[in-house]
């Protein structure tokens, strides 16, 4: 008997309308799910991109103080030689210029290191350096106005939203248990080993309409209470979840804040730093301060420095986050 056939649903309680209903959300969910990991891995870019801007700079930094201490060495071997200065002073000065060397070369490591992030993450083996810091900029600074962007434009908070609305309508879809299932069966055969052979006498049709119902199935409910529990903890954590974007937005926006007064505070330090180094080098020459007065003044002004480059760089990332915390691309 070789036979053909087809079984159609005629209606299923709904289940089918709201399974179609439940992949158009799943659909619309995965796209923006995709959006908002896109959006994360800018700011992972972001970060090896500044983070190499950041030790190109500590190397200028480094080289800085390098001509610094290396002028030391020579200003104090011809004080010595002189004989207004001690051997005390040469060697002083000969030791900060062996630690400013290593200081060098582990700023040269952290700036190939960086760059090597950098490829990994943009997957461009060309990439050999970076220019200067990349940092966003925001349309409003006020805080009222950014918590109305967040709500507007964040990603996961749309992904909860269709992932809420898919559970609700699993729920309905559970429900279709509790109606009756009508199908149609539709079949043709043909009975004869001999396909040689073949005639109406040894073919059949069929076609049937049937009905299914349960009275009773505890698994029924059990389902629709499962999916109604699901829902629940998932509409609970949607609802609350506006608040934890509005924290999450303050703490940002107060941090920017923070980072932004910090980072003048230190470019001024570093400003003065370097003129106080400078005075102490006239006050050395002059015979007015020793050595190691110098040479505090030097690590000082080198801390300085340090201190403005890792503030800038704070800066940059805390600007990108808040507009990440907005649901903002940094790409624009």
């Amino acid at each position: 008997e070789n036979k053909l056939s087809y079984d159609l649903p005629i209606f299923t309680g709904y289940k089918l309308t709201y399974a179609k209903k439940m992949a158009k959300l799943q659909i619309l969910a995965n796209e923006v799910l995709y959006k908002y990991n896109e959006k994360s891995l800018a700011l992972e870019v972001l970060k090896a991109y500044n983070g190499a801007v950041s030790a190109k700079y500590f190397i200028k930094a480094t080289n800085k103080a390098k001509n610094a201490t290396k002028s030391f060495v020579t200003f104090a071997n011809e004080l010595y030689k002189e004989g207004l200065v001690t051997q005390i002073d040469v060697k002083q000065a000969s030791v900060q210029d062996l630690n400013v060397n290593a200081k060098v070369r582990n700023a040269l490591n952290k700036f190939d290191l960086a760059i090597a992030y950098l490829r990994f993450l943009t997957n461009n083996k060309n990439i050999t350096d970076v220019k200067d810091f990349e940092s966003q900029i925001l349309v409003q600074d006020n805080l009222n106005s950014l918590l109305k962007i967040a709500i507007n434009n964040r990603d996961d908070y749309l992904w909860m939203k269709h992932n809420t609305q898919t559970l609700k309508s699993k729920i309905q879809m559970e429900k279709s248990s509790l109606y009756p299932n009508i199908g149609a069966h539709i079949e043709y055969g043909y009975n004869n080993d001999d396909f040689g052979d073949f005639d109406t006498n040894h073919d059949f049709y069929l076609a049937s309409i049937g009905l299914k119902y349960s009275l009773f199935s505890p698994t029924k409910n059990s389902s629709i209470q499962k999916s109604k529990i699901a829902y629940i903890k998932a509409n609970y954590y949607f609802e609350h979840m506006r608040d934890g974007i509005k924290l999450e937005v303050e703490e940002n926006f107060l941090t920017h804040l923070t980072k932004k007064d910090i980072l003048k505070e230190k470019l001024k330090a570093q400003e003065l730093a370097q003129e106080v180094l400078e005075q102490s080098e006239q006050m050395y020459k002059n015979h007015l301060i020793n050595m190691t007065n110098l040479l505090n003044q030097q690590a000082n002004a080198h801390k300085a420095n340090a201190d403005a480059i890792m503030s800038k760089y704070d800066s940059t990332i805390a600007n990108a986050k808040l507009k990440l915390s907005l649901g903002l691309s940094l790409k624009e």
